[in-house]
């Protein structure tokens, strides 16, 4: 038995979900702040495991202090991607006052101000505050101080170290350009510390990149596609106000004061001429930061983070459990925040928050390792970095979403010459696991592989991705009405991939598109035929690549769509028999009519349940939607449960309207705690702490419980727990807001904008 669904099937009468529509009441008188979910310690920190985080979007930083009173900063950057194909961190500084009022716990408070994006420690009538500007790449680091004192800040470096006298280009650098040889981690650079600055940068004076193209057949594409990583310079200078060298790597301040303020200005650039070239710059940039009016500087500052958490807000209350709902979800917006305004978009593994200490070279493991490692390493997996992206739709957090989608479209091109030299037609595919600039990860493709095909098992015709990104993309344009993204983004990228879907498979007896060989997702791995994901992700993107205005699409770009569209086959559904599966699609006579993760599909291979996508994200199924009964027998016969980590249970139960599945799985999320004293560093479960797709998976799940949108009706509360209040403002599609208390089930003070779009709000009763 098969599914398949049309446009037009996909409406319902408003009475048929049992909802009523509610009159627009005034707006609510006052905000909930984020000051609520800020947090305190009142003890010094060990090391490195003791550390709060702090960004600006491009430039972050782990924070701690240690037993002696020193206070330590993590330096990281968006766009530091080492010549290896690593993102690695800048660099640590470790900041010493004399005499030292931080170095008693008595009376010590050490505060994560999220309000305004800054750490503040404080002892007695002592204060230091640090916080990186949200609109000028400079850590400030502010000292108030009840007895004069004097600061010193010292740059560590755990890699190696060479002064710009001693650069030169590696011996190998013909062969590693040639794309014979990988390159070395090369040593950091350090520089004279002139006009009493201390500067640091690491230089990529060769590039993995043309030996991964050669690796992987590329070699003829060398010249047309710059290297991404060959020249890439970043770093950092410490400057201050009357701070003087005291040695290589040291400033003190020259007098003992009680206001101090130290300067890290950071620096990266994607082709500089020479390390000398990126000095040149950087010291410019720090001329402009020590002239910056700080007050002024703190002002705007202060003004972007207010602006942020305005956008929107979820404040979740009526238990303990849901208290650490609502202050996991305005952290992970908030780690989010400062981590992705940069070039490239955050990674689920870690982020811009990865923690280690010093350590003998080569002698890295899981759980003995330099700031620089990670697990899972350099690429990005599409599954998981989704989700730290998909809530920032309805946060408004617009800003935030562009590195991500960036990364899709701007090897578009590469992407196509790429398709026509392996499968000689139009068209593009992205792997699942690919490295920023569109490549496959090696470690799946293959080292030495003869063919064209990734060897992994688990990524060998994995694409379904990018089906996700342009149903992002969608959502973007539908929610903000952004023409002249869906003009230069949006459809060269999504006509790229359907064509793709439509050239690349042979079609069956009946012309529809035999999607096989292929996978579902990683569980059902080479032997799947036509799986639901993707094919749940082209019966859900191409209606809506033709509902798009005529002007920002042509007539053949739809006609080839809607062709594409009658050429799929339908969605697989089968009889399930006891809450399990049936094996290989072939299905149970006695059992319930259940969605089917592929036509045809073996044994399981991970644990994802790739017939939910049909679910989220695709949202065929889901509360107000024909056929929902079948999709929620389906959840109810899931093979792999799971609600932490990028586990779907709470994505998938929430938009099909199963209540208490989506509040345990947001509790679960929410309450999946690190190991680090900053606890929203998220347990690593299959990734790395901190796992930030789990807390994403968590802002996706409590939005859905909230608010679900299908066109223009915007359903409120559709799987919202009676004993949960709410107070929430998110954004809708239509460039619509929404603001509303929710209590013991009901709705109050609800505020829409426009008015008018308050006539396509319901409220859902939501079931347990």
């Amino acid at each position: 038995m098969y599914l398949k669904l049309s446009r037009s099937l996909l409406t319902l009468s408003l009475l048929s979900l049992g909802s009523v529509a509610l009159a627009q009441t005034a707006k609510p008188a006052t905000n909930p702040q984020p000051t609520a979910n800020n947090v305190t310690w009142h003890t010094l920190g060990t090391n490195e495991n003791d550390s709060m985080p702090l960004g600006n979007g491009d430039i972050a930083a782990n924070v701690w202090t240690e037993q002696n009173g020193d206070l330590i900063i993590l330096l990281a950057k968006a766009d530091a991607w080492a010549e290896n194909g690593q993102i690695v961190k800048l660099g640590r500084v470790r900041i010493k006052l004399a005499p030292n009022p931080f170095a008693d716990t008595v009376g010590f408070t050490q505060t994560l101000q999220l309000e305004r994006g800054g750490i503040e420690i404080n002892r007695g009538q002592n204060k230091i505050s640090v916080w990186i500007d949200a609109n000028n790449p400079v850590v400030h680091v502010q000292a108030a101080l009840a007895t004069a004192g004097k600061m010193s800040a010292t740059a560590e470096f755990w890699r190696k170290t060479e002064p710009i006298s001693a650069f030169a280009q590696d011996s190998s650098f013909a062969a590693v350009m040639s794309g014979q040889h990988q390159p070395r981690l090369k040593p950091d650079v350090t520089f004279p510390a002139d006009a009493n600055r201390v500067a640091w940068c690491h230089y990529n004076a060769d590039s993995y990149y043309p030996y991964l193209m050669k690796q992987e057949h590329l070699e003829s594409l060398l010249k047309k596609y710059p290297d991404p990583l060959y020249q890439r310079a970043f770093g950092a200078v410490l400057s201050g106000q009357g701070f003087v060298k005291t040695d290589a790597n040291t400033l003190t301040s020259a007098k003992a004061q009680q206001s101090l303020r130290l300067d890290i200005v950071a620096l990266g650039e994607t082709a500089a001429a020479s390390p000398a070239s990126w000095h040149q710059h950087i010291m410019k940039l720090a001329d402009n930061a020590s002239s910056i009016d700080l007050t002024a500087a703190r002002k705007a500052h202060d003004q972007w983070w207010a602006d942020f958490w305005n956008r929107s807000w979820v404040h979740v209350s009526g238990s303990e459990e849901a208290q650490k709902v609502s202050q996991g979800y305005a952290i992970q917006r908030f780690m989010v925040a400062a981590s992705s305004r940069g070039e490239i978009p955050a990674k689920f593994n870690g982020g811009l928050f990865t923690v280690g200490h010093d350590m003998a070279e080569g002698k890295e493991d899981k759980d003995n390792h330099s700031p620089d490692y990670r697990a899972w390493g350099e690429s990005y997996w599409n599954q998981n970095n989704r989700l730290l992206y998909w809530p920032l739709i309805a946060t408004g957090d617009t800003d935030l979403l562009q590195p991500w989608f960036t990364m899709y479209t701007k090897p578009l091109a590469f992407q196509k010459d790429r398709n026509q030299l392996y499968y000689h037609h139009a068209g593009a595919s992205y792997p699942e696991t690919m490295q920023f600039w569109g490549m496959p990860r090696l470690g799946d493709f293959g080292k030495d592989n003869p063919t064209n095909e990734i060897v992994s098992h688990w990524q060998k015709y994995h694409i379904q991705g990018t089906l996700e990104v342009i149903a992002q993309m969608l959502d973007q344009y539908d929610y903000y009405g952004d023409k002249a993204f869906v003009r230069a983004s949006l459809v060269p990228f999504a006509d790229a991939i359907v064509t793709y879907y439509d050239l690349h498979w042979q079609r069956d007896a009946n012309g529809k598109i035999n999607i096989s060989p292929t996978q579902s997702l990683e569980t059902y791995q080479l032997t799947a035929v036509n799986p639901t994901p993707d094919i749940a992700g082209l019966m859900s993107i191409i209606p809506r690549l033709l509902a798009l205005p005529s002007d920002l699409t042509t007539a053949e770009q739809r006609t080839a769509w809607a062709k594409t569209l009658h050429d799929l086959p339908p969605i697989p559904v089968g009889k399930t028999a006891k809450g399990k599966l049936p094996p290989l699609g072939e299905g149970d006579p006695d059992g319930k009519p259940t969605i089917l993760p592929a036509e045809k599909y073996g044994k399981p291979g991970n644990s994802e349940n790739p017939e939910l996508y049909v679910a989220f994200p695709y949202r065929i199924y889901g509360v107000g939607k024909p056929g929902l009964e079948l999709a929620q027998d389906t959840y109810a016969a899931r093979r792999s449960p799971q609600n932490t980590c990028w586990g779907q249970d709470g994505t998938q139960s929430s938009i099909l309207g199963l209540t208490s599945e989506a509040k345990k799985a947001a509790i679960a999320e929410f309450n999946n705690y690190g190991d680090q004293r900053f606890k929203w560093f998220w347990k690593p479960a299959h990734d790395y702490i901190p796992d930030l797709d789990n807390g994403g998976d968590g802002m996706i799940t409590l939005q859905n419980m909230l608010i679900q949108c299908d066109g223009k009706r915007i359903q409120l509360t559709p799987a919202w727990p009676s004993d949960w209040t709410a107070d929430f403002k998110l954004h809708a599609p239509y460039q619509t807001t929404i603001e509303a208390h929710v209590e013991k089930g009901k709705v109050t003070k609800l505020h829409v904008s426009p008015a008018s779009r308050a006539a396509d709000v319901v409220i859902v009763k939501a079931r347990n």
